[in-house]
């Protein structure tokens, strides 16, 4: 298996497990227990992503996972086998199942399950289960994403600091 490379920048917090053909860019951080496991396919998380507490991110044979610059996994999240595009938000406890591609600048509300398969187009906004697209997303809730994505990158290096400091 191959080993992770993450990013000097990158935040990885106690608890978290990043296990093998994983790349972790610029200013990400991947928080307290989560998992992203990378056992047999390969995981991009590209930069200023965040992956929160108890998300997990996983692959399948035949499903590697490619998450998009400044993204959001909120905390409990699952992404599986699955394509992420940029500036999107997974909200809380949503899952995302192999093969399903979302776009950019989309919103995957909290607790919502996008099937297998799934292609959601950029700018939409994603709720229920199974997931069904609820309307387009707005040019303002397309800015709240992107600096929600820019306050963990902040995060990150805060945190990264200070355990910099202990060690």
């Amino acid at each position: 298996m191959k080993d992770a490379r993450i990013h000097d920048s990158a935040f990885i917090a106690d608890g978290a497990v990043v296990l093998g053909d994983i790349i972790v860019g610029e200013g990400c951080s991947i928080w307290f227990n989560a998992t992203v496991r990378a056992d047999r396919e390969s995981i991009v998380i590209e930069s200023g992503s965040n992956i929160q507490d108890n998300a997990v991110v996983h692959v399948e044979t035949g499903f590697p996972v490619h998450i998009g610059r400044n993204v959001t996994v909120g905390h409990g999240a699952i992404v599986h086998g699955s394509t992420v595009g940029d500036n999107t938000l997974i909200g809380m406890g949503a899952i995302i199942l192999n093969g399903a591609r979302i776009g950019r600048n989309c919103i995957i509300g909290a607790g919502a399950l996008v099937p297998q398969s799934m292609v959601v187009p950029d700018n939409s906004l994603i709720i229920g289960c199974p997931g069904k697209i609820l309307r387009k997303v707005t040019e303002e809730e397309v800015q709240t994403n992107l600096h929600n994505a820019a306050e963990y990158v902040e995060e990150g290096r805060s945190y990264k600091n200070d355990k910099n400091k202990e060690d």
